[in-house]
């Protein structure tokens, strides 16, 4: 995955990321991490097929720079097809992130 802070034209490093897994019982912890200096973060975690989600903290990101903002954290989530897709392919997903809004898609 991959920020990029708008506003500042630049990668949003040191935003804290967890992706979790929809089971039964909820939603499980997979693993987190925070973006580096390029706004990347890449997971280490085995994929299977089904629902995870992505959560970014920006309030944290926005506050350590004295930016005021909307959205306290950013939740994207998403699904991890079966047999639909061709196996073991790639997800990359970018988060475009400014203090009022954000945007996403399923990247290459």
């Amino acid at each position: 995955m991959h920020v990029l802070d708008a506003t500042a034209g630049t990668p949003a490093a040191g935003v804290q990321v967890s992706l979790s897994f929809r089971a039964a019982g909820g939603w499980l912890p997979v693993e987190s991490g925070e973006t580096g200096p390029d706004g990347r973060h890449r997971f280490g975690a085995a994929t299977e097929a089904g629902v995870y989600r992505l959560t970014f903290g920006t309030g944290r990101y926005f506050a350590a720079r004295g930016v005021a903002t909307f959205y306290p954290e950013v939740t994207i989530t998403f699904t991890v097809p079966g047999e639909a897709w061709p196996a073991g392919g790639h997800y990359h997903v970018p988060l475009l992130l400014s203090p009022f809004g954000y945007s996403t898609y399923r990247g290459s």
